[in-house]
């Protein structure tokens, strides 16, 4: 009997921007996802309504993504995630997928720190953490600023911007390795409903 066919991912990229760079970043993520083959929504979670909040229960992986601010996510993220306590309670994204990006204006910026922060937020919910998956680049006398990962970061995508310049200058190399990030997730959420589709498969039979 042939498997039933899997239908594309859907991913949700949930994310705050103070001032344009973090959007320009979420919608390289969303680039890259569509681009492999996923169905992809982009919800600023200082607006988020009630239809968002139901997308992103329906969602196969959430990526999340906020600038960093005072070493760590946004306050506006930060609400987002306390009104994500209302999921945790009833396990609405256990097992599903999560990934992270965020900006700061310095190449470090404890960037880190608000990573780590998504990844514990995808952690309480049951959810699994999808890294970058790219070595470091920029780290060798050969090696270029134009490197993919170029800051250096396995827990999730990591952008710097100059503090004094807009959305438009955030760097190129940073904008690839968020759809490079973006075709990750969709990659990874392709395999588990596969894996899904075929263990519900197995059971039926």
């Amino acid at each position: 009997m042939p498997s039933p066919a899997v239908p594309s991912p859907v991913i949700s990229v949930a994310y705050h921007s103070g001032y344009g760079h973090t959007a320009v970043l979420a919608e390289a993520v969303r680039d890259g996802a569509a681009d492999a083959g996923a169905t992809v929504h982009l919800i600023k979670v200082d607006e988020i309504t009630d239809a968002q909040w139901e997308l992103l229960d329906a969602s196969d992986a959430i990526v999340f993504g906020s600038p960093t601010y005072m070493g760590t996510a946004s306050g506006a993220f930060h609400q987002f995630a306390e009104d994500s306590s209302k999921r945790w309670f009833t396990a609405a994204w256990r097992d599903k997928l999560a990934a992270g990006f965020t900006n700061s204006g310095s190449k470090s910026g404890d960037k880190l720190h608000t990573l780590q922060f998504f990844s514990v937020l995808a952690a309480q919910h049951g959810m699994t953490w999808v890294n970058l998956g790219l070595h470091p680049g920029w780290n060798t006398s050969e090696a270029s600023e134009n490197d993919l990962n170029r800051l250096g970061f396995f827990l999730g995508a990591g952008a710097q911007t100059n503090g004094d310049q807009g959305p438009e200058a955030v760097h190129k190399a940073d904008t690839a390795t968020a759809e490079h990030l973006g075709r990750r997730v969709a990659q990874q959420a392709a395999v588990f409903a596969a894996g899904r589709s075929t263990t519900t498969t197995a059971t039926a039979a």
